[in-house]
């Protein structure tokens, strides 16, 4: 029996500092996304963190086009590839986030609305070219 208590106590120091790790983890997690306000000392850094953002934005807005074309697969006609209540359900979801990181939210939705435009003129043409 002393050996199962010696057991039990090697084993609980253990978990404690699993629990420490992962909240560390997750305290650096929130830190990071809130730490995207760098400061910036020229023009010169300014454009340096914008291309930084465009290489990894261009190939998410190219995954959200590739799945959006492929929403054309499962309408049953051109009028269909518009859905408003869709539209308005992205917009607002994409004015959350934007509150959420202390954002402006009139700009995003600026943004997402002709993003949505542009893409479902891509997803009509696209339903087009399949029900030739």
């Amino acid at each position: 029996m002393a050996a199962k208590s010696k057991s039990r106590a090697k084993a609980k120091p253990k978990t404690k500092p699993q629990a420490k790790s992962k909240a560390k983890r997750v305290t650096k997690r929130a830190a990071k996304e809130s730490d995207w306000r760098m400061p910036v000392n020229s023009l010169a850094d300014v454009r340096a963190n914008i291309d930084r953002l465009d290489r990894e934005i261009v190939p998410l807005l190219c995954q959200r086009l590739w799945f959006v074309t492929q929403a054309a697969n499962f309408k049953p006609s051109v009028a269909g590839v518009v859905v408003p209540s869709r539209v308005e359900e992205i917009i607002a979801k994409v004015r959350a986030a934007a509150e959420k990181l202390g954002s402006r939210p009139d700009t995003l939705e600026r943004v997402y609305r002709q993003l949505i435009d542009a893409f479902t003129a891509d997803e009509q043409r696209h339903w087009k070219e399949l029900h030739k």
